[in-house]
C-alpha cells in the first residue's frame, strides 16, 4: 500500500501547477484580443462579417494596378444597400486613411438586387458582396528605402437591414507589401468587375419623359445627360445617362431621413468606442433547462469513455483497490472525489461565462487553445509518468511535513483527484454534451451553472456510486505486489498524453515549438531526477540541473506560446477514391457561397487538442465509401480548424447551438443544416449523404 502513498502525495502539487496553467490559458485570450483590435483587416458583428481586401498583382508603386475593397458577408435574410438605396436605407460608406501619393477612386458599385418591402423598392445585397475600389499611385508615393509593406486604414459605416434596421460601423487596416503579389481574392475582385454597371454603345434616342406620375424612359444606348440611370436583368447591369425634354417639374425638397433612424445613428456613433453590451440572458422554460441537465448528466457519464479521460481514471481505480477493504473511507474518498469533479466544471464553466460576458469569444475546451496551458500539461502529465514509473518519489524530496499530507488528508487527496480529471477532461465532447453547452450561452448564470455541475456529476457519477456499493468492493482484488507493476504500467498512457500535447502544440507554434518543448522536458525530466540523488553527487548536479531547466524556460519559453503566423494547411484527402476533392479551409460565408452555387457541403468543426475529433478523422472520415460518396454527390469538404483561437469559428458554433468541438454539419441547397453527432457514425453520415 505504501507504494501509492508517493502519486497520492504529487497531486497536491500537481493541482498548484494546474491552475497556474489554466489562468495564464485566460490572460492569454485577453492579450489576444486586445492585440487583434487594434489593427485588423476584418470585424465581425451579429449580422455581417466585412473585410478589407486587396488586389496588387504587381506589388504596391506608381503606375502598378491596385485595388481595394470592403468584403461584406450578410448573416441569412440581412442586407445592406446600394448607393441609390431605393424608398428608405443608406448606402455603405467608406472613409479612407491612405499612404501619401495614393488617392482613392470612387467605388465601383455591382448592380444591385431589387429587395421589396410591402409597395417600397429599396436596392441592396445579400450574401457576399465586394465594393471595390480603384487606388491611383501617383509618382509621389515614397515610401522610403528600407521599407516593406504599405500600410491603409480604412473607417466605414453601413445600415444592415432585415425587418429591423441597426447601423453599424467598423475600422480596418491592412498591410500590403510593396513588393510581389497580393492576390488572394483575385476572383472575388473579377467577380465584382463582370457584376459593375457597363456602358452603352453611343446610340442615339434615349430620353426620359415625364408624364403625369409617371417617367417615361427610351433606352438606346445614348449616354448625354442629365439622367444616369442603371438597368439591371437577369444579374447583369448598364449604365446610361438620358436627357429630359422640357426640364424636371418643380418638386417639393426632399424630407430627411426618419427621426427613429436618424437617432439609431447618433446613438450608434455616439457609443462606437464604447464595447457592445452582452445580450441580455433568457431563463430557459422549465422542460428545455431539465432536458439539458439530462443531456448534461448524460454526456458526462459518457466523457469517461472518452481515451483523454483514462489515464486519469485508471490511477482512481487503483486508489479504489486500496481502500476496499476500509467502507467509510471508501465512501469519503467518493465523495470527494465527486466534490472535486463537480467543483471543477463550476470555476471553468464561470470562466467561460466571465470571458463571454467580457467580450471574449470562447467555447468549451478554450484553455486548450492557449500554447502555455498545453505546455502546463505536458509537464503535469510528464511529471505524473515520471513518478508512476519510479523515477522519483516526493517522499524523498520534500520535508516530512509536506511528505506525509496524503496520509494526514486522504479527503483532500481525493479532492484533487477529481481535479486532475476535469483537466484532462476538458478538451474533449461527448454525445449530448454539445447541445447543452451550447444552451448555456444564451442562460442566466444560475441555469447555465447548472449545467455545467450536472456534467460535472455525471463524469463523477460511477466512481460515486462504486464507492457506496459494497458488491462493487468485494469484486476488487486485496492489495499486493500486482499495484506496484500496476503503477509503473500507468506511466505509460502518461508519456501517450504528452506525446499528443506536443502534438498539439506544433498546430499551434510549429515544429520549432515543439522541439522547445521536448527540449524543456528533457531538462525537466534531468532536474527531478538530480534531485532524487543523495550526497556530494546531489549538491552538485541538482543545483546546475534546476539552473539549465530555468535558463531554457527563460531562453524558449516565448518559442514555446509564440504562435506560428502561418495556419496548418487543410489536410487532402487520401489518394486512391477516384474524384474526391481535397479539404479546402473553412472560411465565413464560404459555405453560404458554395450552396448557392448548387453545391453540397460538409463542413468539420475540429482541432487538434480534441481526441473524439482526431477519433472521427481518422475512422469515419477516412473512410474510402464515406469519401466516395461524398465524391458521387459533388460535396465541397470544409474544415474549420479551431486548434487556435477563432472568433469567426466560435460565431459559426453559437449559430449552430453548441459550444465545443467536434461538430459536423451538412448543407444543401433548399434543405436545412443536418448536425450530427459528436462520436460521427459512417452509416448516419452515409445515409444522409445518399439523401441529397
Amino acid at each position: 500500500m505504501s507504494c501509492l502513498r508517493p502519486l497520492q502525495r504529487s497531486l497536491h502539487t500537481l493541482f498548484f501547477i494546474a491552475v497556474c496553467a489554466v489562468s495564464t490559458g485566460a490572460i492569454g485570450q485577453i492579450q489576444l484580443k486586445t492585440t487583434a483590435a487594434a489593427g485588423s483587416s476584418s470585424v465581425v458583428t451579429p449580422h455581417v462579417r466585412a473585410e478589407l481586401v486587396a488586389q496588387a498583382p504587381d506589388g504596391v508603386g506608381p503606375g502598378k494596378p491596385l485595388w481595394l475593397g470592403l468584403s461584406i458577408t450578410h448573416q441569412p435574410e440581412w442586407h445592406t444597400y446600394w448607393k441609390n438605396p431605393g424608398d428608405s436605407g443608406l448606402p455603405t460608406q467608406l472613409e479612407w486613411q491612405l499612404p501619401a501619393g495614393i488617392d482613392a477612386g470612387e467605388v465601383a458599385w455591382p448592380v444591385p438586387r431589387k429587395i421589396p418591402l410591402g409597395n417600397l423598392a429599396n436596392y441592396g445585397y445579400e450574401g457576399t458582396v465586394l465594393l471595390p475600389v480603384p487606388m491611383t499611385v501617383s509618382p509621389a508615393f515614397n515610401p522610403g528605402p528600407l521599407a516593406k509593406e504599405a500600410t491603409f486604414q480604412l473607417k466605414a459605416s453601413w445600415l444592415v437591414c432585415r425587418q429591423e434596421c441597426i447601423p453599424e460601423e467598423g475600422s480596418f487596416t491592412l498591410q500590403l507589401p510593396l513588393q510581389g503579389t497580393t492576390a488572394l481574392h483575385a476572383a472575388a475582385f473579377d467577380a465584382a468587375a463582370a457584376a459593375h454597371p457597363r456602358d452603352l454603345p453611343a446610340l442615339g434616342g434615349s430620353s426620359a419623359q415625364v408624364e403625369g406620375d409617371a417617367v417615361l424612359l427610351r433606352v438606346a444606348g445614348l449616354p448625354p445627360a442629365p439622367m444616369p440611370v442603371v438597368l439591371a436583368h437577369g444579374g447583369q447591369g448598364w449604365r446610361a445617362e438620358l436627357p429630359v425634354p422640357g426640364g424636371w417639374p418643380a418638386v417639393a425638397a426632399l424630407k430627411g431621413m426618419s427621426p427613429a433612424l436618424e437617432a439609431a445613428l447618433k446613438a450608434n456613433a455616439a457609443n462606437a468606442a464604447a464595447p457592445a453590451a452582452p445580450a441580455a440572458a433568457t431563463p430557459a422554460p422549465l422542460g428545455t433547462w431539465l432536458a439539458a441537465l439530462a443531456g448534461a448528466l448524460l454526456g458526462g457519464l459518457i466523457l469517461n469513455l472518452m481515451p483523454c479521460v483514462f489515464p486519469v481514471l485508471a490511477i482512481k481505480v487503483v486508489g479504489f483497490a486500496r481502500h476496499a477493504q476500509n467502507q467509510r473511507a471508501h465512501r469519503i474518498g467518493g465523495l470527494a472525489y465527486t466534490a472535486g469533479v463537480v467543483l471543477s466544471f463550476l470555476l471553468l464553466g464561470a470562466l467561460m461565462l466571465g470571458l463571454r460576458t467580457a467580450g471574449e469569444a470562447v467555447g468549451w475546451g478554450f484553455q486548450l487553445q492557449s500554447p502555455a496551458v498545453v505546455a502546463s500539461l505536458a509537464a503535469l502529465f510528464m511529471l505524473i509518468g515520471l513518478n508512476l514509473a519510479g523515477v522519483f518519489e516526493f517522499g524523498r524530496m520534500l520535508p516530512s511535513s509536506l511528505a506525509g499530507l496524503q496520509a494526514r488528508h486522504p479527503v483532500l487527496d481525493a479532492f484533487l483527484t477529481g481535479v486532475l480529471a476535469v483537466a484532462v477532461a476538458s478538451p474533449c465532447t461527448a454525445p449530448f454534451m454539445g447541445a447543452s453547452l451550447g444552451l448555456t450561452a444564451t442562460l442566466p448564470a444560475g441555469q447555465a451553472l447548472s449545467i455545467f455541475a450536472a456534467l460535472g456529476l455525471g463524469l463523477a457519477l460511477p466512481y460515486l456510486l462504486a464507492s457506496w456499493l459494497p458488491a462493487f468492493a468485494r469484486l476488487l482484488p486485496r492489495p499486493g505486489a500486482w499495484m506496484d507493476t500496476l503503477r509503473r504500467l500507468l506511466a505509460f498512457p502518461m508519456f501517450a498524453t504528452v506525446v499528443w500535447l506536443v502534438w498539439v502544440l506544433g498546430q499551434q507554434s510549429g515544429i520549432n515549438g515543439a522541439a522547445a518543448l521536448l527540449a524543456l522536458l528533457v531538462a525537466l525530466s534531468m532536474a527531478v531526477w538530480a534531485l532524487t540523488l543523495r550526497g556530494a553527487t546531489r549538491a552538485v548536479l541538482a543545483p546546475l540541473s534546476i539552473a539549465a531547466c530555468a535558463w531554457l524556460v527563460w531562453l524558449w519559453g516565448p518559442k514555446i506560446i509564440e504562435l506560428e503566423s502561418t495556419p496548418m494547411a487543410a489536410a487532402s484527402a487520401p489518394s486512391g477514391v477516384a474524384g474526391v476533392t481535397s479539404w479546402q479551409p473553412w472560411r465565413p460565408g464560404l459555405a453560404d457561397e458554395l450552396v448557392a452555387q448548387g453545391r453540397p457541403v460538409f463542413v468539420d468543426y475540429t482541432a487538434a487538442w480534441c481526441v473524439t475529433c482526431q477519433y472521427n478523422k481518422n475512422t469515419t472520415l477516412a473512410s474510402a465509401a464515406v469519401l466516395q460518396d461524398f465524391a458521387t454527390k459533388n460535396v465541397a469538404l470544409l474544415r474549420a480548424d479551431w486548434t487556435r483561437r477563432d472568433p469567426a469559428i466560435t460565431a459559426a458554433l453559437a449559430q449552430l447551438g453548441r459550444s465545443g468541438v467536434p461538430v459536423y454539419v451538412l448543407h444543401a441547397p433548399g434543405k436545412a443544416p443536418v448536425v450530427f453527432s459528436e462520436i460521427l457514425g459512417e452509416s448516419e453520415l452515409r445515409a444522409a449523404v445518399a439523401a441529397l
